[in-house]
């Protein structure tokens, strides 16, 4: 429940950051007293009028609750995330002021496992490619290029959280030889570790991204790392743009230093490269990894249920860990 300081006068207030699902932004202004931001015609002036009515926020993993905006809400007491990414909100400096901050864990996971593992075939196998090739009328002029099998591969994990976890469980079943990278050795994985992400690269065909976003892993994936994949690898991120250096990918792919990337996720969503967008060695996905009915009603379900446990009891049903952010 909100903090013992709430002036009694004070109508307590959740504050809508951003757009979500519209079921949950029904449930909102159903059950509790919503200001949605987007919508207000002058939001700087409603922060200074009644900032200190809003005791909790929902906002999206996109969009977060920046510092300005916390700076705003002197009564705030919790942010709700829907999604499983968090790294747009700056966990320590909330917990700090005694705010808590939770997200939606576990309901996405198969859903974002389920097209890594679909782009990684897709990409390899060439199919978006070959869609295009026989809209366009080229089948009947010649055969389509072969493309490179997927079973039997080496496929590399860079992070092995809950998603990377479930991509691995999948690959099993198409007798692939399973590596990742984590800072330590994650216990129970029978999986070879390698302690880097070109350490990695070097000993994989693909290299699937499953790695947690923020400043911790900015440009993880390297022109060093696109290098040590090589001409004959493939990259696939599911996680945040901001963990593959994109002018790096770029190049790599213009070059033909790796053979192939298949990308949910971009570094200025939704502005793609040019060069990627003409690409055809390139699979484009406009961040639709937990784009499901199914997985969208569950994470607007625990976003709810967080709210409503803080809003009773003071208190977050999944709250996050203050370090190592996860992808979604």
């Amino acid at each position: 429940m909100p903090n013992s300081s709430t002036r009694a006068s004070a109508p307590d207030t959740v504050l809508q950051v951003c757009p979500l699902l519209p079921a949950l932004e029904s449930t909102l202004s159903e059950q509790y007293r919503t200001v949605r931001l987007p919508e207000l015609s002058d939001p700087a002036a409603f922060l200074r009028d009644h900032g200190d009515d809003v005791v909790a926020a929902v906002t999206s993993a996109r969009v977060g609750v920046d510092d300005a905006l916390m700076d705003a809400l002197p009564r705030l007491g919790a942010i709700v995330h829907f999604g499983v990414g968090y790294e747009t909100t700056d966990v320590v400096r909330a917990r700090a002021r005694g705010v808590d901050v939770s997200n939606t864990p576990d309901v996405l996971t198969d859903c974002v496992a389920d097209l890594a593992v679909g782009a990684l075939i897709d990409v390899m196998r060439r199919m978006s490619e070959a869609d295009r090739y026989v809209r366009a009328g080229g089948w009947g002029a010649a055969p389509f290029p072969l493309a490179s099998s997927v079973s039997g591969k080496r496929v590399g994990i860079l992070g092995l959280g809950r998603i990377g976890r479930a991509v691995a469980r999948r690959l099993e079943g198409f007798g692939v030889q399973v590596a990742y990278c984590t800072r330590t050795p994650v216990p129970g994985v029978g999986h070879r570790h390698l302690p880097t992400a070109e350490a990695l690269a070097e000993v994989c065909d693909a290299l699937v991204v499953t790695v947690a976003g923020g400043r911790g892993t900015e440009g993880l994936v390297s022109a060093a790392v696109l290098e040590a994949l090589g001409p004959q690898g493939y990259l696939v991120n599911v996680a945040r743009g901001s963990v593959v250096d994109e002018q790096a990918l770029v190049a790599a792919l213009e070059t033909e230093r790796i053979a192939g990337a298949a990308l949910d996720v971009f570094t200025d969503e939704p502005n793609v490269p040019r060069a990627l967008l003409e690409s055809d060695r390139v699979v484009l996905l406009p961040h639709i990894a937990s784009a499901t009915r199914e997985t969208r009603a569950a994470m607007g379900d625990l976003a709810l249920r967080n709210l409503r446990r803080f809003m009773t009891e003071g208190v977050l049903l999944t709250p996050v860990p203050e370090a190592s952010p996860s992808t979604h």
